[in-house]
């Protein structure tokens, strides 16, 4: 693999994984017109692990106070409760379907166009949508409607639409408001993709090879240092402008893939 297509990855995964636009979806359609494949989608999972160390280092403060505060703080209980029974239905349903999913479904780069398109116009509709916010705070919200936000989750294991769009959309019909919806997607990522790479590394360790290390390692740190800089900026643009920048990319993306597929023919 070359070291340029590792450096475009990483970047892409850096840049889209925690951005409601499917980072999976623009890493698969990268990969199908660069025409690189990498045995079982591994590499394109394996770099997540620095889209994850980003998000610790950012939250670093805020995770630790959490931590020491769980002994004691019922609030903080409640919160990690919140957040575990949010990763459950995705982590069961993705691990029962993992060989359809990497076999079929990222396999199929008409289907990631589509749901790009089609993700893109729900959330421009959601974001133009006056919806009554109850929750403005990340640990406010109960155990029920974490859960709810979970089943959500699952929606994105069809590549193309998004995990972090799929759990800020169900955080918004479920009653967070924008940036709290988003900051819990944030969190809910940390164990989602955490689990998501080990199963990977489980499954397709010996698949590896040597010459696989440099190009992982390149697109790792690409990934991290574009992830941390997406982290820090992220909330405030959302509050800013909403999500209807992040649909029109979506959009634009899906319309460019299904072009460029039926050029291909």
């Amino acid at each position: 693999m070359p070291i340029w297509q590792a450096v475009l990855l990483g970047f892409l995964e850096g840049l889209t994984e925690f951005l409601p636009v499917s980072s999976t979806g623009h890493i698969l359609l990268a990969g199908h017109f660069l025409g690189f494949d990498s045995p079982g989608k591994t590499f394109e999972v394996l770099i997540q692990l620095g889209a994850i160390l980003a998000i610790v280092v950012v939250y670093f403060r805020r995770l630790l106070a959490m931590v020491c505060a769980l002994p004691s703080d019922p609030h903080i209980q409640r919160f990690a409760f919140a957040l575990a029974i949010a990763f459950l239905p995705a982590a069961i349903i993705g691990a029962g379907l993992h060989g359809f999913i990497k076999g079929v479904l990222f396999e199929t780069p008409m289907l990631i166009c589509a749901m790009l398109i089609v993700g893109g116009l729900i959330l421009l509709v959601i974001d133009r949508t006056p919806l009554e916010a109850r929750y403005h705070d990340v640990t406010d919200i109960p155990p029920p409607r974490a859960l709810g936000i979970g089943l959500f989750q699952c929606l994105a294991l069809i590549p193309g639409v998004s995990r972090s769009g799929s759990t800020i959309v169900g955080g918004l019909l479920l009653g967070a408001d924008k940036r709290t919806a988003a900051e819990f997607s944030f969190f809910l990522a940390m164990p989602t993709m955490a689990g998501a790479f080990a199963l990977e590394l489980y499954l397709n360790w010996h698949l590896l090879k040597e010459a696989d290390a440099l190009p992982i390692s390149v697109g790792f740190v690409v990934a991290f240092i574009t992830a941390v800089a997406v982290v820090k900026y992220a909330l405030d643009f959302i509050g800013r402008h909403g999500f209807a920048p992040f649909a029109y990319w979506r959009i634009a993306v899906g319309l460019l893939g299904l072009a460029a597929l039926l050029a291909q023919g």
